[in-house]
């Protein structure tokens, strides 16, 4: 077998049970000879077991060298991510609804809060009471033809800002909420690349 083989490794892979990888599950491959695809696609590379705990990390430096190893004659050129990140979920348990309650029940008494606090440092009640002595001339301690349709703005722009109504997305644009959790993930991701990579470790034989 020869000619150039193309690698694109899997940024991740989320597997429940300890199984053995192939090359197909870690990586895309393109080639000009569909012979040499199907070859390595099930070409075993790693075998997932109970001492890999919950993260192993797929080098494709080790598999470049594997398959030159095996297959002198073919040239491998690595195209995106250097790794991939394997997530072993062993069990997965269902969402305790009384947690979930709790978990809501807290933030929402948190933001609450927090937007109580904020119309109360900027002084909102008094600013409102100004527009409305502006608009009408008469003093009015509670105007709440501007204070309900201001409530109700302020939870509409929220699900705006959140592209969000539960499980309904309003147009294809990420939240900046999805972003931060995005931009979390990638950093996480990093950390573990770093720090669970054998390539890393000054014990492994490189």
């Amino acid at each position: 077998m020869d000619g150039i083989v193309y690698l694109r490794m899997k940024k991740k892979l989320e597997i429940k049970n300890p199984i053995e990888l192939k090359l197909k599950d870690v990586a895309y491959i393109s080639s000009n000879s569909n012979e040499a695809i199907k070859k390595l696609q099930e070409l075993r590379i790693y075998r997932v077991t109970e001492k890999d705990k919950e993260i192993v990390i797929i080098d494709s430096f080790l598999i470049i060298k594997h398959l030159t190893e095996n297959y002198p004659n073919i040239e491998i050129q690595l195209i995106g991510p250097e790794q991939t990140i394997i997530r072993i979920s062993k069990y997965k348990k269902n969402p305790n609804m009384i947690v979930v309650c709790l978990v809501w029940l807290l933030l929402f008494i948190g933001t609450a809060m927090t937007i109580i606090n904020f119309h109360y440092d900027v002084s909102m009640q008094a600013v409102q009471q100004k527009i409305h002595y502006l608009l009408t001339g008469e003093e009015n301690e509670f105007p709440l033809w501007i204070q309900i349709p201001y409530s109700f703005g302020l939870g509409i722009g929220m699900i705006l800002f959140f592209n969000h109504w539960f499980k309904k997305r309003f147009n294809e644009e990420p939240s900046p909420l999805e972003v931060e959790i995005f931009k979390y993930q990638q950093s996480l991701d990093d950390y573990v690349n770093y720090y669970e990579n054998r390539l890393n470790d000054p014990k492994y034989p490189h």
